[in-house]
């Protein structure tokens, strides 16, 4: 059994509330789950209203299943126009 994690960072450059923030970080997290078998939260800068973290985890049992989720959430996210990935970090575990 493997377990794929990524960490996602994200710049909001259109929200001036930290209500603002959360009704987007709230739509991607809500879009991830229907479209992707993951596990997904917000898990950091919750205080801050530009700055966004999120993290999401796959369990499968290849390692090359696990690195192409965690890609294609990465580049689904990537797609959204709302804010700029600014950084990820994934492993495999």
């Amino acid at each position: 059994m493997l377990v794929g994690v990524c960490t996602i960072r994200i710049m909001l450059f259109e929200a001036n509330s930290l209500k603002e923030k959360r009704h987007v970080v709230k739509s991607v997290i809500e879009r991830v789950k229907s479209r992707f078998n993951v596990s997904i939260a917000e898990v950091g800068q919750q205080d801050k209203w530009q700055v966004a973290e999120i993290g999401f985890s796959c369990v499968t049992n290849s390692r090359r299943h696990a690195d192409e989720i965690i890609n294609n959430v990465v580049r689904f996210i990537e797609g959204d126009g709302r804010f700029d990935v600014t950084a990820f970090d994934m492993e495999i575990l």
